[in-house]
């Protein structure tokens, strides 16, 4: 029995209000202290947003996640930081579609873009990976390119030759992590937005 096993069995008695999951919002990052405010963490940090917004705490272990059930935009949502480390985003959000039986389409990504500038986002219908991992885990264990996303913009790296890995893991400076705080507003306001069926105005007010 691995670890993952035994910590859903111990929150399987823990109830989760509302009604059966229609909708995944998954926001993706890196567990733990070290991680805490850096780059690869702009997901987690929208869900942060989100649970102040609407009142909930991804408090309840599932699927190799932090797990919460709320409405959003009137849907019924599981708002998902998969545990798992980045790079096996896929496992975590896999096995909550399964086990709800939600589409592919249903499900909605939030994640950090180092093409974008801090402060900026910009949404998808679809897509490939484009590089980032915890997507391209998604991609191969979820069935497809087929769900929408929210890219988060952490700011590109300050050099051609800086590595990759250092840049993501990396903190956001104190100014940078204001604007990401600022641009989560809108990530709340979108994914509530493209859960009631409207990603075509979500694109419309939030992509520069």
């Amino acid at each position: 029995m691995s670890i993952w096993d035994v910590f859903d069995r111990l929150s399987a008695g823990k109830k989760q209000t509302g009604t059966k999951p229609e909708f995944i919002i998954a926001g993706l990052g890196n567990p733990g202290i070290k991680y805490e405010n850096t780059r690869h963490n702009a997901g987690f940090m929208a869900v942060d947003a989100m649970e102040e917004k609407y009142g909930f705490k991804t408090d309840t272990f599932k699927y190799k996640a932090k797990t919460a059930v709320c409405s959003i935009g009137g849907k019924s949502c599981l708002i998902m930081k998969p545990e798992t480390f980045m790079n096996l985003s896929g496992e975590s959000v896999s096995q909550a579609m399964s086990f709800y039986k939600i589409p592919l389409e249903n499900v909605l990504v939030i994640f950090d873009d180092i093409s974008l500038e801090p402060g900026h986002m910009r949404i998808r219908r679809k897509g490939s990976a484009g590089g980032h991992n915890g997507i391209k885990s998604i991609i191969e264990l979820c069935g497809g390119e087929d769900f929408p996303r929210i890219k988060i913009g952490v700011g590109k790296k300050p050099r051609p030759d800086y590595d990759l890995a250092d840049w993501v893991l990396g903190k956001f400076t104190e100014d940078d992590r204001k604007k990401i705080g600022e641009v989560c507003k809108n990530v709340c306001s979108a994914a509530e937005l493209i859960v009631k069926g409207g990603i075509s105005e979500a694109m419309n007010l939030y992509n520069r």
